[in-house]
């Protein structure tokens, strides 16, 4: 049970820094970073847990996807503009046509998923 809560633990930890890369790189996502080390923290850390969900920046984003299933617009935005860069980078890098063609595909179903979210923040009804 111990390794199992410090394995939980580690993972939630490297979200963490995964999810404040993303803060200062666009093209790597924060949110579902900030999910799953709620998610981990919830099985192994009910500090650190406390301390991501009470959060100035994080803790409405988790709050607002686990009670409401919301995403700000702010968000969704960036999320979009992210996955355009992305599929520009591979265009001005010439990878492969077809790479590109399933980068299209996979970025596209993210897009419709997160756009289909509905927009709101914490203090919305």
């Amino acid at each position: 049970m111990w390794l199992k809560r410090q394995m939980w633990r580690g993972f939630g930890l490297l979200c963490v820094v995964l999810a404040i890369v993303g803060v200062a790189l666009p093209l790597v996502p924060t949110t579902p970073f900030l999910l799953l080390a709620a998610f981990a923290f919830a099985r192994s850390s009910p500090r650190l847990h406390a301390w991501l969900m009470s959060h100035r920046q994080f803790g409405p984003l988790i709050r607002n996807w686990r009670e409401h299933g919301r995403i700000d617009r702010r968000s969704k935005l960036l999320a979009v503009f992210a996955m355009l860069v992305a599929v520009a980078l591979s265009l001005w890098l010439q990878v492969r046509v077809e790479l590109i063609l399933v980068q299209l595909l996979v970025l596209s179903v993210v897009a419709v998923f997160i756009l289909s979210r509905p927009d709101g923040s914490e203090g919305d009804s």
